[in-house]
């Protein structure tokens, strides 16, 4: 078996040299590192994680905490990308990753009681109930937390720039000569209040009033409750003239519903979406929508939180928010 000794005398540096590289101390030049790096890796070196915990009081294994009631996260593109690059990123510094859920051997436990008993050194939060008891025990608990799309006091947050991403959709609608634009939203969350503020905004700057009927609560990738906001939006007897809707796959739900009263899209009625997955731009017509980085959402997140854990006196706690952009499709109608 391969020892830091066998690493040393191959490398020509001292055993405490080889010991601080690949415990991922400070000090040390890029050169040697790189090669004590390279070294380890061609004489297939493995670590022994016991060891390496007792010496460093980590256990180099990030907690990730992500529930969703509809249990489409891992299956929806955006949600699955995110935690992906949370995964590649704890990677390149050397972390697992650990899936935290409410049970402990079978038996029910609560979030912190899990990431106890897995010894995670820290948690990214994501797609829960950030009102859930358990989840602000675990946020005020001593553990290493970063928040994906929620603020809590003095804890690192990595945000979508929800408010700007959908004012700029009703720029977008207001451009191509709409003032008739209704607005269907998720579950009334953080990210929720966001869009309606961004909504709000743009609507007001575009002097436009938008009556109450017009905006309408469905869910998030559920269209069947998109299909149904948007059956009792097309039964008033003033209808938009273009619908906004929760997220890419809500939206065939509600482009169904029009689909199924005769309507066209974007001839009758234009319809816009969020998030911007590949789905949306191979449907017919193709999805206007606003692509949120989910990538960089996830990797900054990874990459804060590690920062957190090694640097926990030079860390401040800040709000980090990721761009996206906005996808001109072809399911907006221009009226001008």
């Amino acid at each position: 078996m391969v020892s830091m000794k066998d690493i040393a005398r191959e490398c020509s540096v001292s055993i405490a040299t080889v010991s601080k590289v690949l415990n991922g101390g400070g000090d040390i030049g890029q050169e040697t590192r790189r090669r004590v790096m390279q070294t380890a890796e061609r004489m297939g070196y493995q670590m022994n994680s016991a060891a390496r915990a007792l010496k460093t009081h980590r256990t180099y294994n990030l907690g990730v905490l992500f529930f969703d009631e509809r249990h489409s996260g891992l299956g929806h593109v955006f949600f699955s990308t995110m935690l992906e690059s949370v995964r590649q990123e704890a990677e390149k510094s050397g972390y697992d990753l650990t899936f935290i859920s409410g049970s402990v051997a079978r038996r029910k436990a609560s979030y912190l009681q899990h990431c106890r008993y897995r010894g995670v050194d820290g948690v990214v939060i994501a797609c829960v109930d950030f009102r859930d008891p358990l989840v602000v025990e675990l946020v005020n608990s001593e553990l290493p937390v970063v928040t994906i799309d929620h603020v809590f006091n003095n804890r690192i947050a990595v945000l979508s720039d929800n408010v700007n991403g959908m004012a700029s959709l009703v720029r977008y609608a207001v451009s191509m000569g709409h003032s008739r634009i209704a607005f269907v939203h998720g579950e009334m969350t953080s990210v929720t209040e966001n869009r309606l503020l961004g909504f709000q905004r743009a609507c007001a700057e575009a002097g436009l009033e938008i009556p109450d009927s017009w905006i309408r609560q469905s869910g998030y990738h559920d269209a069947d409750g998109c299909y149904n906001a948007v059956k009792s939006l097309i039964g008033l007897k003033e209808r938009p003239t273009c619908m906004v809707l929760p997220d890419d796959n809500s939206a065939i739900g509600g482009m169904n519903a029009l689909r199924d009263a005769g309507l066209r899209v974007p001839q009758d009625i234009s319809v816009i979406g969020y998030d911007g997955v590949e789905l949306s731009q191979i449907l017919t017509p193709k999805l206007t929508t606003y692509r949120q980085d989910a990538s960089a959402l996830g990797s900054t997140a990874a990459a804060k939180l590690v920062e957190l854990i090694e640097n926990p006196k030079t860390t401040l706690p800040e709000q980090v928010v990721v761009s996206g952009k906005l996808l001109e499709g072809a399911s907006v109608r221009r009226l001008l």
